[in-house]
C-alpha cells in the first residue's frame, strides 16, 4: 500500500486538510504574518483540489497535524480540477 503525508489544519475549531503540494511551513508563516496585522486572508488548496480562503486576526486560534493516510491519486493540489463535490460518485 502506497502511502503519503496528509496535514490537517484546524483554524477556530474548523478543520481542512491540506492538498498535496501545499507547503505547510510556508502557510505557516502566512497565518503568522496575518495574525500581526488587524486581519488578512489567507489562502490555500484544500483536498478536493479547492481554494479556501481564511481571515486571520490576532485571535485566531490555528493548529497543525500530520498523519500518514493511504495514497490518493486524486489529489494533485491542482484547483483546476477539484473532485469530492455533490457530483462526484
Amino acid at each position: 500500500m502506497q502511502t503519503m503525508l496528509r496535514t490537517e489544519v484546524t483554524i477556530n475549531g474548523r478543520s481542512f486538510f491540506l492538498a498535496q503540494g501545499q507547503d505547510p511551513h510556508d502557510l505557516q508563516r502566512r497565518i503568522e504574518a496575518a495574525a500581526d496585522s488587524p486581519g488578512t486572508f489567507v489562502t490555500f488548496t484544500v483536498v478536493g483540489n479547492r481554494e479556501v480562503s481564511v481571515l486571520i486576526t490576532p485571535r485566531s486560534q490555528v493548529v497543525f497535524t500530520v498523519e500518514t493516510v493511504q495514497f490518493d491519486a486524486r489529489d494533485t493540489g491542482d484547483s483546476e480540477f477539484p473532485f469530492g463535490g455533490f457530483y462526484d460518485y
